[in-house]
Order: C-alpha cells, then structure tokens, then sequence
C-alpha cells in the first residue's frame, strides 16, 4: 500500500501539472536519520533501532546486541538538514515533471552502519548477527545525479558526524526521560 501512493501520488502531480499548470515536484529522499528520529522499537528504521538497542543493552549492563540477518545488505541515508536544504533548493529552483531523488550518493552495509553505531554509542559489547531472521533487500541505493544536475544538490553532513549528532540528541533525551521519571 505505502508504494502504491507513493506511485500514485507522482501521477497525481504529473497529471495536475499537465492539466492545471500546477506547480508540482516530486521529490523522492532515501533513508532519513537525524535528531528526532522514531526511536520506538516497534516502528523504528534501522538506524535509531541500533541506537537504542546499544543504550539500552549498556543501561542493563548486557554484553551483546542481536541484529537480524548478516549485515551485508547495503543502505544509503540522508541526514534529515541536509534533506531540508535540498528540499528548499528544489522548490526554489526546479520546475519539471520528472521524479528526483534526493540522496547522499554513497551506501554502508548495515554491518558497517551497526559496528559505527556500536563504537560512538561507547556500547562495549558485542553484535550477534541473527541469521535465523531476515536482513532485508540486498541493496538500497538511489541514484542522484539529477538533484546534482538540476539544483546543485550534494548532501553536505558526514555520516559519521551525523550520526554523532543523533546519538548525542537521543543521550539527551534519555537522561531527560530518565531525570523526570526519578
């Protein structure tokens, strides 16, 4: 259902673009972390589930965390700044039918993103790779040559200093949550 309106969604402004002259984009971001991410175990994506799994194992005082599949799948993310300044630079400066994807342009295996995540939480233990469970597609990459070509988009946040960022941010909230819960 959530590709099917997405899908329909572009034909819908395509059409109200041709039709009416409507002033429509269709911008399509990949991944998006950043500070005030969802970090509800339930509904969370990839990056702020391994955040949280590394703060909560370190509060229990667990030495491991488990993580579905092997880690090889690959996924690019965007820093969610970086997706507002690009999401700004296209209503400024793009008006065309065609679809654009708004990415960082590189990808890291999801065994790479969860060691990164383990080292800058300070998490000490170890990954459990569960292999019994699935890992996901294979590869997520969009390509973004279009949003460099048509609005001189380029993601400007290392992903390392981006994640710092969101880790530090959801620190914060735990000792927040934790001090009014004391």
């Amino acid at each position: 259902p959530y590709g099917l309106a997405k899908k329909m969604l572009l034909v819908q402004a395509q059409a109200y673009r041709q039709q009416y002259g409507f002033d429509a984009i269709y911008l399509l971001p990949v991944n998006l972390y950043g500070p005030r991410d969802n970090f509800d175990p339930a509904s969370s994506h990839v990056i702020p589930a391994l955040i949280k799994k590394c703060f909560d194992a370190m509060d229990a005082g667990e030495e491991e965390i488990v993580v579905w599949g092997d880690g090889t799948p690959t996924r690019e993310f965007l820093y969610v700044g970086d997706c507002a300044k690009g999401i700004v630079l296209a209503t400024e400066k793009y008006d065309k039918p065609d679809p654009v994807n708004i990415g960082a342009g590189f990808e890291i295996s999801i065994k790479d993103l969860a060691n990164l995540i383990v080292e800058l939480t300070g998490f000490p233990g170890h990954i459990t790779w569960d292999t019994s469970k699935p890992g996901g597609q294979p590869r997520r990459c969009l390509d973004t040559t279009r949003a460099q070509r048509e609005f001189g988009f380029r993601a400007q946040t290392d992903f390392e200093e981006g994640l710092a960022r969101t880790i530090d941010w959801y620190r914060r909230q735990r000792r927040q949550q934790a001090a009014s819960d004391a």
